[in-house]
């Protein structure tokens, strides 16, 4: 979202569009701790991914991906949630400003990089939810993770929360065709591209899954060889 597009927006705070900028401008010089709270995160999975590199052993880590919200998408959702408009109230109330994408080879690699995450001493996990064990309605598929990770800045140690969401290639390939197709449809999705869409998910679901087992074949076979 920008600018432009909150000018027409009835702001539930009351604020006028001229004192939404002023605040959008205030928040900017804020953004550099969520980008210090990715590359925290990123720098740990980017270590995990250069230990299987190093050990020659399996790597559950394909891509990391990461993003910080814009300015002014973190002024729509603070709105239409009804929040106050300011930078205490995004480090309250929003967990997904700063995100992390890992893109896994297979189902289970999720887990495990999921309990490798776990056991970072320095992190709190905060929240976890399993949409691979329990998809949302239109079909998402995904494992999703808010910690909060320490930055340490020149006077003191700020803790930043993190979205981390995992997902197989084929999740995120849905997803981010799911998301395209909402946005352009501007969220109003007819019933039958709804259940089109879910059916894909469903059947994604069971590409990963024959996959997985196929892995699980090739590995249990070349460890017969050796």
């Amino acid at each position: 979202m920008e600018f432009k597009e909150l000018l027409g927006t009835k702001m539930t705070s009351g604020h006028t569009a001229e004192e939404v900028l002023a605040i959008a401008m205030k928040m900017q010089q804020s953004m550099a701790l969520y980008e210090s709270g990715i590359q925290e995160i990123t720098t740990k999975l980017e270590i995990l991914q250069r230990e299987a590199q190093c050990k020659h052993i399996h790597n559950p880590i394909e891509t990391i991906k990461s993003r910080v919200k814009s300015i002014f998408s973190i002024i729509e959702k603070l709105n239409r949630k009804g929040y106050e408009i300011s930078m205490d109230s995004v480090v309250k109330n929003l967990n997904d400003v700063a995100g992390v994408r890992v893109i896994c080879p297979y189902i289970d690699d999720i887990y495990v990089v999921a309990e490798r995450i776990r056991r970072q001493d320095d992190l709190k996990v905060l929240v976890e939810k399993d949409y691979i064990k329990n998809p949302k309605p239109n079909g998402y598929r995904s494992y999703h993770m808010v910690v909060e990770v320490p930055v340490f800045l020149s006077d003191r140690k700020q803790p930043v929360r993190v979205e981390i969401q995992l997902r197989t290639i084929a999740m995120d390939f849905w997803a981010s065709l799911e998301h395209q197709i909402r946005y352009k449809m501007e969220d109003f999705v007819p019933a039958s591209i709804a259940d089109n869409l879910h059916h894909c998910a469903d059947t994604i679901s069971q590409m990963d899954k024959e996959m997985q087992e196929i892995y699980k074949e090739v590995r249990a076979l070349s460890s017969e060889e050796e």
